[in-house]
């Protein structure tokens, strides 16, 4: 099998994009456009990938990690110049490279494998990745002969009247044999009026010698779409959260609405899981299967069990068990483990604690740096007070707990199996196991009171 080694370009600044932020990172459905395409190569199991970073290069390789390897282009000299940064690295292997520019996240890692292997069955020096476009102005035009061989890509500046009515357009996706490609590289000239180095050259010197151009078409044009500015990144999200709610419904995810509900590309969920209208799934989150997710709700890197619902909630980077109930208008912050059977209700808020089976938090309370056991009933309005102004404290409520409403659980402080603590109560010594914990004022009634002061 033929070695195959990827070369994605990342080193333009986008200036188009006005943005500090650099062009190839603005996310799509969550994550970088880069990634998306350095992802889907990696599906591939290239047996190398160099990625051409200019502009940004350090946020660039922070995002990408180990995922590729990295060639600086320190001017930005044209696409022909961008790919000979990678000639170090792999300019002397044997077998086929595919060149992808970074700003094109929707390119599918099928249409790439399609591509690679059309590449070599023609046993051709390089072939073009090439689309049929409604409207291909501004495209360089794929001209083929009687016979459906490409005879020349021309640019639509040099096209003539009649190639400028041809709709097959070169999509700036390609394949080479890795040696011509770099052999091939030093013969390309900058005689242009931007005095760069431009990538199409090089297909066109491998014709001037005789060597074997072809093509192969995607039958999504969207594939192709590359990202310069926001308009077009706003498309591309719309296409890419298409395509993955589809990719959802046919593994059995019920989304009443798909154009209102949003799902990362790195999300995964359970079969017979509904989503409701205004969900947000963001990040690397797991959902089980036969959940109930929304409406309005807010899932980011976090892990739901099965039978589970959240409605109208926020979830932040914690788990949810099988068989509990989140909300309305929760809010579940970072580290916190929810169990199984657990009630989450309306206006409560968790922060890094752990609740154990069957417990219940139902309305308006406050649970943060906390361990709370199993079958443990919080009442309304109940605070774990874990912050002094300088340093956080655990609260500690064990199995069969009964917390009342109104009640102040002043950290550090444990509540032992099976106590109760009396509504109203501000609690900061430990309570003992099966005893009851009373922290009030004992009440007083001032008969007439009213009368003597006159107020009415």
């Amino acid at each position: 099998m033929t070695n195959t080694y990827a070369i994605v370009l990342a080193a333009g600044q986008g200036t188009r994009m006005k943005s500090d932020l650099y062009k190839v990172l603005h996310p799509v459905c969550g994550k970088p456009m880069v990634e998306h395409v350095i992802d889907h190569i990696r599906s591939l199991n290239a047996n190398r990938i160099v990625t051409i970073v200019g502009y940004g290069a350090e946020a660039v390789e922070e995002v990408l990690g180990e995922k590729s390897e990295y060639a600086l282009q320190k001017e930005q000299l044209g696409t022909a110049h961008a790919v000979q940064q990678a000639e170090q690295l792999i300019g002397d292997l044997e077998g086929t490279t595919i060149v992808v520019c970074g700003d094109t996240p929707l390119i599918r890692p099928e249409t790439m494998e399609a591509l690679i292997a059309h590449h070599d069955k023609t046993s051709a020096k390089a072939t073009i990745l090439t689309a049929y476009a409604d409207d291909p102005t501004g495209y360089g035009r794929i001209i083929r002969g009687e016979d459906g061989q490409v005879l020349r890509n021309v640019e639509q500046k040099d096209a003539t009247e009649e190639e400028q009515k041809v709709t097959e357009i070169n999509t700036g996706t390609y394949c080479f044999n890795n040696r011509a490609l770099f052999e091939t590289l030093k013969k390309v000239k900058n005689d242009n009026a931007q005095g760069e180095y431009y990538l199409p050259d090089v297909v066109g010197i491998l014709q001037s010698e005789n060597e074997r151009v072809s093509a192969y078409v995607t039958e999504d044009f969207s594939e192709t779409l590359g990202v310069n500015d926001r308009v077009v990144l706003s498309e591309a999200e719309s296409v890419m959260r298409r395509r993955i709610a589809e990719k959802h419904m046919r593994n059995g995810v019920t989304i009443i609405h798909p154009d209102a509900t949003y799902i990362s590309a790195d999300a995964t969920i359970g079969r017979d899981t509904v989503l409701q209208p205004g969900t947000m799934i963001e990040g690397q989150t797991v959902i089980g299967e036969k959940c109930i997710i929304g409406p309005n709700s807010q899932l980011v890197n976090s892990v739901i069990g099965d039978n589970t619902t959240i409605y109208s909630s926020v979830i932040l980077s914690s788990q949810i068990g099988n068989d509990t109930n989140v909300g309305p208008f929760a809010h579940i912050r970072p580290d916190s483990n929810v169990g199984n059977h657990v009630k989450i209700g309306n206006f409560v808020e968790v922060k890094k604690s752990t609740l154990g089976e069957g417990s219940k938090v139902s309305h308006l309370s406050y649970i943060g740096d906390s361990n709370v056991g199993s079958r443990v009933n919080v009442g309304c309005g109940t605070i774990t007070v874990n912050y002094d102004g300088k340093n956080k404290y655990t609260t500690t409520i064990e199995d069969d707990a009964f917390i009342g409403c109104n009640s102040n659980l002043v950290a550090p402080v444990t509540v032992k199996q099976g106590a109760y603590v009396a509504a109203g109560s501000t609690i900061t010594e430990n309570v003992p196991e099966n005893s009851l914990a009373i922290g009030r004022a004992r009440q007083e009634n001032k008969e007439d009171y009213v009368k003597k002061l006159n107020l009415k």
